[in-house]
């Protein structure tokens, strides 16, 4: 590599330098890289589009993945449809601003719980990240499950490589291409509704689905973008996502470190690669001082299409395939298994490491104590929020003699699952009078949130002593007798 051009523009002291690297390019004066044969593992040189068939290896990881997989799909479409007193035991209702899960109802003015929770998320992606490594990747992630174990089966009946996979057998032209975007956009369509679901509830959605698109545009729409997207990724996009889009990978990989579990090729076990000899072969071939006998059946198996024995990499997600498919091979040769296994860099170099490290014990106790947190937070909330507003206009009126009225306005929430009917009553002082302007407005449904207006009258004595104004205290009750104090400002003259 050589500077070939400096060039400093006129008056302006821009300095332009190129770097030399192969032959120069005649069409642009200049020079072009060559580039490897694949840049990407879905990118060929000529920067077209790589498509991957991967085979299907069949070993005992992917029966675990397969049936952990169906599981998590199952579950997925089943939560929409079950429920936990009254309620589906997840619910992110937006327009109704509410967050339902298992049973307890939040609101955006939980602001700490909300932290919590936010806080728990990220703890629970460091700490699986640093027990399992990027184990969510390749077991649990939607677009691997769904992927692999929904859509990979359906291109393996149309191409006639059901069972094993791998490029196809046939072509899908004419009705089979027609058939097969039918099943697609089914299966789509199906999986859109289960997600719209967990924001509208499963009522709702099937009452929609029996009325008119114009009755419900927006949810039309949100279903609509969803089936299209879901066509996209799962008949297009594919891997690529992983590749390409997922910040989750991304996130996961920067949190990885040399004693992290990981899918690793044995570089000391395995090479020098070369081919398997035959006895008795004449001539003989070299002989191979390592146990990879360069099959490349980890590669063709790499829903990734990744090399797995050029080390760790930020495309692998960990789905093991390349294991199950090195070891049936290392079984056929007779050669122990685990050439390719779950390991971490220092275990498959022989650098000794603790088993336990801080970081398996920071992060789990760290999740302990925001978790007991939440929970702490989250059963000893009330099951109403109330807050006391100043009315407009003056801060007091005179209404006879010697006696002051305040205007005042109680905001009222119910965060309970059943209808409150809300008394209010006062504490201190005694003589103070209360009364509800809209005492209808008491009577309140689960979620629902009043801005009640109230009137507080009491002797301007009550004040004058006080430098014009006396906290009093109210207590307001609901129907199961749980009730809250509250704290309000009485305002008068100062003499």
């Amino acid at each position: 590599m050589s500077c070939a051009a400096l060039n400093t523009a006129n008056g302006l002291g821009l300095v332009t330098i190129s770097l030399i690297t192969g032959n120069p390019s005649k069409e642009q004066g200049g020079v072009m890289l060559d580039a490897p044969d694949h840049v990407l593992s879905t990118l060929e040189k000529d920067g077209s589009r790589r498509w991957l068939w991967p085979r299907l290896s069949t070993g005992k990881h992917w029966h675990r993945r397969r049936w952990f997989g169906y599981s998590l799909i199952a579950f997925f479409v089943t939560l929409p449809h079950l429920r936990y007193a009254g309620k589906p035991p997840l619910l992110l209702d937006i327009p109704a601003r509410q967050l339902v899960v298992m049973g307890n109802t939040f609101l955006p003015t939980d602001t700490l719980l909300l932290a919590f929770g936010v806080l728990g998320v990220f703890l629970s992606i460091m700490a699986m990240t640093t027990l399992t490594g990027r184990v969510w990747c390749g077991w649990a992630c939607p677009q691997t499950v769904y992927l692999e174990f929904l859509f990979r089966p359906i291109d393996r009946f149309f191409e006639a490589t059901t069972g094993y996979g791998g490029k196809p057998r046939r072509a899908v032209k004419g009705a089979l291409t027609v058939a097969r975007f039918a099943i697609y956009l089914l299966l789509s369509m199906a999986l859109a509704h289960t997600f719209l679901s967990y924001f509208v509830g499963t009522d709702r959605l099937a009452a929609w689905i029996r009325s008119s698109p114009v009755q419900h545009p927006l949810a039309f729409f949100v279903m609509i973008a969803t089936t299209v997207a879901m066509m996209f990724d799962f008949m297009f996009f594919r891997e690529q996502l992983c590749l390409i889009a997922c910040p989750y990978g991304r996130f996961q990989s920067v949190m990885l470190d040399r004693k992290s579990l990981i899918v690793g090729y044995d570089v000391v076990r395995g090479e020098p690669r070369g081919r398997l000899q035959k006895q008795n072969q004449e001539p003989p071939l070299t002989p191979s001082n390592g146990d990879c006998i360069d099959c490349k059946l980890c590669v063709a198996v790499c829903p990734t299409g990744i090399d797995i024995r050029e080390g760790l990499q930020m495309e692998c997600i960990n789905c093991t395939q390349c294991i199950d498919a090195c070891d049936s091979v290392m079984e056929k040769i007779d050669k122990p298994k685990g050439l390719i296994r779950y390991s971490s860099q220092d275990g498959l170099t022989g650098v000794p490491s603790a088993k336990i490290r801080p970081r398996m014990l920071l992060y789990p106790t760290l999740l302990a104590v925001v978790t007991t947190a939440f929970l702490f937070t989250l059963f000893t909330k009330s099951s109403f929020d109330v807050s006391m507003l100043r009315g407009a206009g003056n801060p007091y009126t005179t209404i006879g003699i010697g006696k002051l009225q305040n205007s005042l306005k109680l905001r009222l929430v119910n965060r309970s699952g059943r209808p409150q009917i809300y008394q209010l009553a006062v504490l201190q002082p005694e003589s103070l009078e209360l009364e509800v302007l809209a005492p209808d407005k008491l009577v309140m449904q689960p979620g629902q949130s009043h801005l009640i207006p109230l009137s507080l009258s009491f002797p301007a004595s009550l004040t004058a002593g006080q430098g014009g104004r006396v906290v009093a205290k109210l207590k307001i009750t609901d129907s199961e007798n749980r009730s809250e104090e509250l704290d309000c400002q009485l305002l008068g003259p100062k003499q």
